[in-house]
């Protein structure tokens, strides 16, 4: 008897909801094109870091490269799981944009070993997915990613998770990376 008056209720509650004209629906879900596009930007980030280098220097690259994490990361969410390909322990975890920042461009004393993987004169960025998995707000990937500079073809192993933040941006939450493993 409960279990009717409750169905009863809800029924009810939502023909109340539907008649509302001014109901606004909120839908965070990730489409599949939001996660391949959010990949490319990355990709095309990275080339836009690095060419940045080579004609206006280190300085405009690290604040092009600060404003792209700001804008592609969800630190502003809270640590992001980013484990770079070229790290060394014991900074091989970079969960802060300050780690994120050092990683691409280098420069930070705080990270003594940072090169600057952005800028390795890349030219071309290329995702090659494996598998994709959307549930809801939030996408992983898994596959590699092909970068071409004048010594040739460097390819990783590449992770990516996104999610949706409360504006609705598409922001990498984890980001594990490792050099191609040939047998």
């Amino acid at each position: 008897m409960k279990l009717k008056s409750l169905a009863v209720l809800l029924g009810a509650a939502s023909l109340s909801l539907s008649a509302v004209a001014d109901v606004k629906v909120v839908n965070q879900g990730l489409s599949e094109q939001e996660v391949l596009n959010a990949q490319q930007g990355w990709c095309n980030a990275l080339l836009e870091i690095s060419s940045t280098n080579q004609e206006k220097g280190h300085d405009a690259a690290k604040a092009l490269a600060k404003d792209i994490i700001d804008a592609a990361y969800g630190y502003q969410m809270g640590a992001v799981l980013f484990k770079p390909t070229l790290t060394v322990v014991p900074q091989t975890f970079r969960p802060t944009s300050e780690g994120a920042l050092s990683y691409f461009v280098g420069g930070d004393d705080n990270f003594p070993n940072d090169k600057g993987f952005a800028l390795m004169g890349w030219t071309k960025c290329e995702v090659e997915n494996n598998a994709v998995f959307i549930a809801g707000d939030s996408a992983s990937t898994i596959g590699k990613v092909h970068f071409t500079n004048k010594d040739g073809v460097t390819s990783v192993d590449k992770t990516w998770g996104f999610v949706k933040d409360d504006e609705g941006v598409v922001r990498i939450v984890l980001h594990p990376s490792s050099l191609e493993h040939k047998g």
